[in-house]
């Protein structure tokens, strides 16, 4: 080990937001950082989450905001304690990036653009000292080195401390492959299976249903669903009904319950609110007010608005006999069941649950089975609903891996 932090090298594998912390923490601790990726240039996702406005992180209640990522809230919330979502805004302004809060609470870039953002931080990662090597993937161990496959060919390199921060197997476009589970797991690191989260689950519509209705927005609808607790749980939002089944924000936000229901159950339904702004009791007077002559679609969209998809989706999951049904209906239209079959595949979905499991990393972000290398990131166990929220967890567990290992190479 070296005598000082200034002859130190740290290797950071992944140059994601996690991977970029992790970076900049070493070198201002005064260790010589070098980052390697596998991809032409860093920052792939987080620029394809910037794509529609860069949320980078989210402005509601600090307690309201831990909970967000569930079953991993208490583990999570050492690393927010570190760097939570004012610590991220004030780190951005520090960038020259000014944020603002939208009226979601989510919170945004002014210019709502992920590579401004991305340039200023790696001209202050380069200023800082940081190398970057792309086009360098990790392959795993030989001995104490590291094995690299790069345009010239495999080469290797030893360090006196390692940050793993390899994403995990969504995108794997952008370089989020989880190829590196097995090299954990030759390691002794355990290993929670890679599943989809915040993906888009498959339905099977009727071919007429999906003929008429792909693509189209449901912008007013409230969804219940059981959570990962068990408990029911309901969200207002929109979503989309693609050819085969759902996606979008709303569906996202209860994707790890629905995920966990259909391994456990081999499906999962969501009950689903297509007039929330009106009450159980005002939609059952006006199904039943007399509607003469009028067929009931069209009494429908008189009297509740409900038009489009939203008529064709009570067509679609109602019998004929239901749908003719009054206070049948009017119980459909607040809740109407959808079954779900199973999630999009994993390399579809925006985010992935499981990873390295938090019991196999000790305080400090460190792998006991591998000392002097850290975890950080969506590689590790631990998953979050879109709206900020995955975004600040990576910067903060890059963070915190950066300093576990400042700390283990001082002791060392």
């Amino acid at each position: 080990m070296p005598e000082t932090l200034t002859q130190a090298r740290v290797a950071v594998i992944g140059g994601g937001p996690a991977g970029l912390m992790a970076a900049e923490v070493l070198s201002q601790g005064g260790v010589a950082v070098e980052l390697y990726d596998a991809m032409p240039s860093v920052g792939r996702k987080f620029l394809l989450a910037g794509k529609g406005g860069m949320n980078i992180t989210h402005a509601e209640p600090a307690l309201a905001f831990g909970q967000r990522y569930g079953a991993r809230a208490g583990q999570v919330a050492p690393w927010l304690a570190l760097f939570d979502a004012q610590a991220v805004r004030d780190w951005i302004a520090g960038l020259g990036v000014d944020t603002f809060v939208g009226t979601s609470g989510r919170v945004f870039p002014t210019d709502m653009k992920a590579a401004p953002l991305l340039r200023a931080w790696l001209h202050r990662l380069r200023e800082g000292g940081v190398q970057f090597h792309m086009r360098h993937r990790w392959l795993g161990w030989n001995g104490a080195a590291l094995r690299f496959a790069t345009p010239d060919g495999e080469r290797e390199a030893t360090f006196d401390a390692v940050i793993l921060a390899l994403g995990g197997a969504s995108w794997a476009r952008l370089g989020s492959d989880g190829a590196w589970v097995p090299l954990l797991q030759e390691r002794a690191v355990p290993v929670a299976p890679l599943a989809p989260s915040n993906c888009g689950f498959d339905t099977d519509w009727s071919a007429h249903f999906s003929s008429r209705h792909a693509g189209a927005p449901l912008t007013t609808v409230a969804v219940t669903a059981l959570g990962a607790d068990g408990a029911p749980h309901k969200r207002q939002g929109q979503f989309v009904i693609t050819a085969g089944g759902v996606e979008g924000s709303l569906i996202y936000a209860l994707s790890a319950g629905l995920r966990e229901q259909i391994a456990a159950n081999g499906s999962a339904t969501i009950w689903l609110d297509l007039a929330p702004d009106f009450s159980a009791d005002k939609v059952f007077d006006e199904v039943t007010h007399p509607r003469g002559s009028r067929s009931m679609s069209s009494h429908l969209q008189s009297r509740l608005g409900i038009k489009g998809v939203k008529s064709g989706l009570l067509r679609e999951c109602l019998s004929a006999a239901e749908f003719g049904d009054p206070a049948r209906l009017a119980q459909a239209l607040k809740m109407l069941p959808v079954v779900l079959q199973r999630a999009r595949p994993i390399d579809e979905a925006i985010s992935s649950a499981g990873g390295v499991r938090f019991d196999a990393l000790d305080a400090n972000a460190m792998l006991r089975a591998v000392p002097g290398v850290f975890a950080a990131g969506e590689m590790i166990d631990w998953e979050a609903p879109t709206g900020g929220y995955l975004l600040t967890a990576c910067f903060a567990s890059g963070r915190a891996a950066g300093l576990g290992a400042l700390k283990w190479l001082t002791r060392n």
